[in-house]
C-alpha cells in the first residue's frame, strides 16, 4: 500500500526498500507489543495454556499455566505490516506470505488440538505434520519457481560460481530445506526465548544477503547470485524481526506466553525460504547453527537408543541435557544466543570471502 502512494502520488521516499523495511519493522513491533497483553489475559481466563510434556525436566511443571499460541499474533502483526509496506505484485512476497500463513496454519491445527485435549500428545501425528509441511513446502516452491523466474542453480558457501543447475529437482530440494528448517526451529523452541533470538539473527543475516543479491550494483560487486526482485523480501524479514522482538518482550525468561507450533513452524519455514532465494541453502547450516545443533542432538539420541539401547545425552534436544546437568535456564538461553550471534557473524563473511 505504501508503495502505491509512491506510484500514484510520487512520494519518492516510499520507493526505497530500506524505508519501507524500517516502517514494517516498527509497525510490526508496535502492534505486537500492544496486542499480546490482551491475548495473554484472554488466554489465562480461557485456560489456553501449553500442556507440559510428562518427560520434560521437572522445572518445566511450573510453566503449565503459561498461555501458548502467541505465534498466531506475531504472525498476524507481521502479515499486516507486510501488506502495508511490501509490493504485493512481487512473486517473492506472495510466496513468502503463503509460506508464513501455510506453515502457521499447520501449527494452529497442532496447538489447538493439544489445548483442547489438554495433552502434549493430542496434536498432529508426526507423519501427518510432516505430510502437511511437505504439501505447503511444494506449493511455495512451485509458486516461487514459476512466478518469479528465480534461477535454479546450486551454490556452495564461499564459492562464487554455481556448481550445477537443479532444474525441476529444485522443487523437491527447496521443499526439503523449508520443512527441515521448520522442524529444526520447532525442536529448539523449548526454553523461554531460546528460539526467538536465533531466529531474529538468522533473518537479519539472510535479509542482508537478499538485499545485496537483489541490488544490481552491490550484488555484482560482491559476486553474489543475481536474483531479480528478491529485495522486497527484506520487508518480509524486517516485519517478522519486529514482531518477534515485540513477542520477545513477553517471551523472555520467565515467559508470559509461548509461541507454540503456530509460531515456530512458520518462522522456521520462512528462514528456510529466505535461504533458498538468497542461494544460501547450505550456508543455512551455519546461519542456523543452534537449530542444527538441537536437531542433530535429537537424531543422535534416537539413533543411539535404537542401535545400542543407550543414550548419548541426559535428555534431548540438547538444551534439556544442560538443564538435567543443573544449568540455570536463563544461562542456557543466553549462551545459546551468543553461539547464534557468533555463527551468524561468521556466515556474513561469505559476503566477501568468495
Amino acid at each position: 500500500m505504501f508503495y502505491w502512494l509512491y506510484d500514484v502520488y510520487a512520494i519518492n521516499l516510499l520507493q526505497y526498500i530500506t524505508v519501507r523495511a524500517g516502517l514494517a519493522f516498527f509497525l510490526a513491533f508496535t502492534c505486537t507489543v500492544v496486542v499480546l497483553p490482551w491475548f495473554i489475559r484472554w488466554a489465562k481466563r480461557r485456560k489456553a495454556s501449553q500442556p507440559i510434556y510428562d518427560l520434560a525436566p521437572k522445572t518445566h511443571q511450573k510453566k503449565s499455566n503459561t498461555p501458548t499460541m502467541g505465534g498466531l499474533f506475531f504472525l498476524l502483526t507481521a502479515t499486516f505490516a507486510i501488506l502495508l509496506c511490501a509490493r504485493l505484485d512481487n512473486g517473492f512476497v506472495l510466496a513468502s506470505l503463503v509460506c508464513i500463513l501455510g506453515f502457521g496454519a499447520i501449527g494452529i491445527k497442532d496447538d489447538s488440538a493439544k489445548i483442547l485435549g489438554n495433552n502434549n500428545q493430542s496434536g498432529l501425528s508426526p507423519k501427518a505434520k510432516l505430510a502437511l509441511q511437505a504439501i505447503v513446502g511444494l506449493i511455495v516452491a512451485a509458486l516461487t519457481l514459476y512466478a518469479t523466474g528465480i534461477p535454479t542453480d546450486f551454490y556452495l558457501p564461499f564459492y562464487k560460481f554455481p556448481l550445477f543447475d537443479l532444474g525441476w529437482m529444485s522443487l523437491l530440494f527447496w521443499m526439503l530445506v523449508m520443512v527441515s528448517s521448520s522442524n529444526a526451529v520447532n525442536l529448539t523452541d523449548g526454553l523461554d526465548g531460546l528460539a526467538t533470538v536465533p531466529s531474529i539473527f538468522s533473518m537479519l543475516t539472510l535479509g542482508v544477503f537478499i538485499y545485496l543479491s537483489g541490488h544490481a550494483v552491490l550484488g555484482g560487486y560482491l559476486l553474489l547470485p543475481k536474483v531479480v526482485g528478491s529485495g522486497e523480501v527484506v520487508i518480509v524479514a524486517t516485519a517478522l524481526i519486529g514482531s518477534l522482538m515485540g513477542f520477545l518482550w513477553y517471551n523472555c525468561y520467565p515467559a508470559e506466553v509461548f509461541m507454540g507450533d503456530t509460531g515456530s513452524l512458520s518462522i522456521g519455514a520462512i528462514i528456510g525460504y529466505m535461504a533458498i532465494i538468497s542461494k544460501n541453502e547450505l550456508l543455512l547450516l551455519l546461519i542456523g547453527f543452534v537449530f542444527v545443533l538441537e536437531t542433530v542432538s535429537v537424531i543422535l539420541q534416537v539413533g543411539s537408543f535404537k542401535a545400542r539401547k543407550k543414550r548419548i545425552f541426559l535428555m534431548a534436544p540438547i538444551h534439556h541435557h544442560f538443564e538435567m546437568k543443573g544449568w540455570a535456564e536463563n544461562k542456557i538461553i543466553v549462551r545459546f544466543w551468543i553461539i547464534a550471534l557468533l555463527s551468524n557473524l561468521i556466515a556474513l563473511t561469505a559476503l566477501k570471502l568468495r
